[in-house]
């Protein structure tokens, strides 16, 4: 009932500055609420300190602080929704299975890289509200979340290391593999993928060449075949 609430509230919740969800939101004297960064830009480029919604103006320019109990309200509103528990669907053949679930277990919505396993979206839902875990690496869910960590250290293989050809953690990349070459793992995937895109595209250019030069050549003979009918 009150996350319906906060959802009519979306235009109360809104910087008329900058057209968005309000950040750092801080409450001047007349009652309205403004993004800190926007305020304090309108202001700066402004020869007068007003309300940029009722343009009530202000003979010294207030200071500005944050709204905490509206950024809290704000945070709410904005914080990810998840369907009710009703809607889940059970684990089925192909899909990852929670690992919290007891008894018939309902269908993985995401893998968490660090703790690490795997949610439905009703045991997803502290990664979300909590401070100690919304800072977790979420992912698609993954089979075999195992094969994902180092073995020696049990923490998500975020690196890879060019000088062993290797995936890594965080942790390998601070002692054994301290001083190699090191990228993250997303960057060096993106790099193979453009290695693998350009050399499936010189093969296919090949392919082509050579099939023109064919059909070159078939043609010549067929030319030549037609002069000497005609001799």
């Amino acid at each position: 009932m009150a996350e319906a609430h906060l959802c009519g509230l979306q235009d109360e919740f809104t910087c008329l500055v900058c057209q968005d969800t309000l950040t750092d939101p801080v409450t001047i004297l007349c009652g309205h609420n403004f993004c800190l960064k926007c305020l304090t830009n309108y202001w700066d480029q402004s020869q007068e300190c007003s309300c940029p919604q009722c343009r009530h103006t202000f003979t010294t320019r207030p200071e500005l602080n944050r709204n905490t109990l509206l950024n809290k309200v704000i945070k709410k509103f904005k914080r990810p929704r998840l369907s009710p528990p009703l809607s889940q669907n059970y684990a089925g053949p192909g899909d990852v299975e929670c690992d919290f679930c007891t008894g018939k277990k309902f269908r993985a919505m995401k893998s968490c890289l660090t703790c690490p396993a795997s949610y439905c979206q009703t045991h997803l839902q502290p990664h979300y509200e909590g401070d100690a875990l919304k800072h977790h690496n979420l992912v698609d869910p993954v089979r075999n979340l195992k094969e994902k960590l180092c073995e020696k250290h049990q923490k998500s293989l975020e690196m890879f290391c060019k000088t062993d050809e290797m995936c890594i953690c965080l942790m390998c990349g601070m002692t054994e593999h301290d001083d190699h070459e090191k990228v993250e793992l997303e960057t060096e995937r993106e790099e193979k993928q453009n290695q693998l895109e350009v050399t499936i595209r010189r093969r296919l250019e090949k392919k082509e060449k050579k099939i023109k030069e064919t059909m070159r050549t078939a043609e010549q003979m067929k030319v030549s075949e037609i002069k000497i009918t005609l001799h």
